[in-house]
C-alpha cells in the first residue's frame, strides 16, 4: 500500500548519474557517500551502527520497513546514516513487538530516503564505478542546485568522524560477577559490544574518542578494548598515539573494525581506502589459526596494508578475507594484543566469531 504524503525525490551521484523516486522519511536534502549492504534483515541495526556515520546506505535487500522498529534493536541512541537508498519501504509494518514504524522513526531523527528505484542497478554501478558522493533531496529537484550541495559533502579519505559518534562523558557497566577491569576507547562502539565484554565478567569502563591515555590508565584496567567507528583510520591520530601508549604498558589489547585499523596504524602499517567496502553479514573469513572459516558480518571502507604487513616483524595475520584475501584480523608476537577487521558481535553465523571474546578474556586471565 503506498503512502499518500510521499513526494518526488532525487538521488544525484558524483559521477553525474541521476535516478528520481519517491521520497521516505523526512521531506529535505542529506549528502554523504554512498555504499551497499548486502544484509538481508537487521536494518535498524544497520541505521543505528555509528560506524555508517556520514554514509548515505543502499540496501540490497527489496523491503525494507516491514517489520517496524523496536528500541532493543538499536546499536545507539541515534540514526547514524545519512540516508537510505532502497526499493520498496513499507509503510506498514506486521511484528507485534514493534513500537512503531521505520517512517516515523526515520522523521523523528530528520533522517531522508528514496525508494521505488532500480537498487540492483544501482549496485551495479556502485560496484563497478566505486564508493562516492552522492546527495538525496525530496525538496531539490534541479540538478545545478542539487550539484552545489554535492560539491560540498566532504569525501571520506581524510576525514576523522569518531569525534561525532562517541560518548560525551565517562561511563561505566559492572556486571555483579566482575573479575577483568576494561578501559574501552569509544571510537563509535556498538552497544552489543559493551554487552558482549559484560557477560563475560568484564567491568568495562567507556571513554570518550579524545580522552589521554594517561587518564585511562589512572583507572588501572586490566586491559583496553579499541571500538569500531567512522572515518579514515589513519586520520584517528589521537587514538593512534593512545594505543603506542597501551602497547607500552604491556596489557591485553582488543580491536575491532577501526579499532583493528588504529591498531595497525600504531605499528606504523598504512591503511587505505577500498574500492568499495565490505558490508553485510555473508562474508567469509577464514582463520589462518585454526583453519576453520566464519560467516562474519562486516562495514568498514578502508583496510589494512597486506604489502607492508609482510615485512612487519612484529605483527602476524590471522585471519583473511576468502572474497578477496584482504586482511580481516592480526595479533603482535611478543605483546598480548590482537584484532579483526570484522563484527564478532553481530552473529550472522550466527556464532562462528564470538569465540574472540573468550580469546581476549583468556589472556586478561592469564596477565593477572
Amino acid at each position: 500500500m503506498k503512502n499518500q504524503k510521499t513526494t518526488e525525490a532525487v538521488l544525484l551521484l558524483e559521477d553525474g548519474t541521476i535516478y528520481r523516486g519517491q521520497s521516505l522519511g523526512k521531506i529535505g536534502t542529506s549528502g554523504g557517500e554512498l555504499c551497499f549492504n548486502t544484509g538481508m534483515t537487521g536494518y535498524q541495526e544497520i541505521f543505528t551502527d555509528p560506524s555508517y556515520f556520514g554514509q548515505i546506505v543502499i540496501t540490497t535487500v527489496s523491503h525494507v520497513g516491514n517489520y517496524g522498529v523496536q528500541q532493543e534493536e538499536v546499536e545507539s541512541e541515534n540514526i547514524q546514516i545519512r540516508g537510505l537508498v532502497c526499493k520498496d519501504f513499507s509503510h506498514q509494518f506486521s511484528r507485534k513487538t514493534a513500537e512503531g514504524s521505520l517512517q516515523e522513526y526515520f522523521e523523528k531523527a530528520g533522517v531522508v530516503g528514496i525508494c521505488e528505484i532500480d537498487t540492483r542497478a544501482l549496485v551495479r554501478h556502485i560496484r563497478d564505478k566505486g564508493a562516492m558522493n552522492a546527495v538525496i533531496s525530496s525538496e531539490i529537484t534541479d540538478v545545478a542546485e542539487l550539484q552545489t550541495y554535492l560539491n560540498s559533502v566532504p569525501s571520506m579519505a581524510g576525514l576523522e568522524l569518531s569525534s561525532h559518534v562517541s560518548t560525551a562523558a565517562i561511563y561505566e557497566l559492572k556486571p555483579e560477577d566482575a573479575k577483568y577491569r576494561v578501559a574501552v576507547l569509544d571510537l563509535g562502539i556498538k552497544k552489543n559490544i559493551i554487552n558482549n565484554l559484560v557477560s563475560r565478567g568484564c567491568e568495562v569502563k567507556v571513554f570518550p574518542y579524545n580522552t589521554s591515555f594517561e587518564e585511562m590508565e589512572k583507572w588501572n584496567p586490566d586491559g583496553y578494548f579499541i571500538s569500531n567507528g567512522p572515518g579514515d583510520p589513519a586520520a584517528t591520530t589521537d587514538a593512534v598515539k593512545n594505543v603506542r601508549l597501551m602497547l607500552e604498558k604491556n596489557k591485553p589489547l582488543f580491536g575491532i573494525c577501526l579499532g583493528h585499523q588504529v591498531l595497525a596504524e600504531a605499528n606504523g602499517i598504512a591503511t587505505y581506502k577500498m574500492h568499495n567496502g565490505h558490508r553485510g553479514l555473508n562474508h567469509p573469513v577464514k582463520n589462518l589459526i585454526t583453519g576453520r572459516s566464519e560467516i562474519t558480518s562486516q562495514n568498514h571502507g578502508f583496510v589494512v596494508d597486506a604489502e607492508q604487513l609482510k615485512s612487519h616483524p612484529n605483527i602476524e595475520v590471522t585471519h583473511v578475507n576468502l572474497n578477496d584475501n584482504t586482511i580481516e584480523g592480526i595479533r603482535m608476537k611478543s605483546k598480548p594484543a590482537f584484532s579483526v577487521q570484522y563484527h564478532p558481535e553481530s552473529s550472522p553465523g550466527p556464532h562462528d566469531s564470538t569465540y574472540l571474546f573468550d580469546e581476549f578474556v583468556a589472556i586478561l586471565e592469564k596477565s593477572k
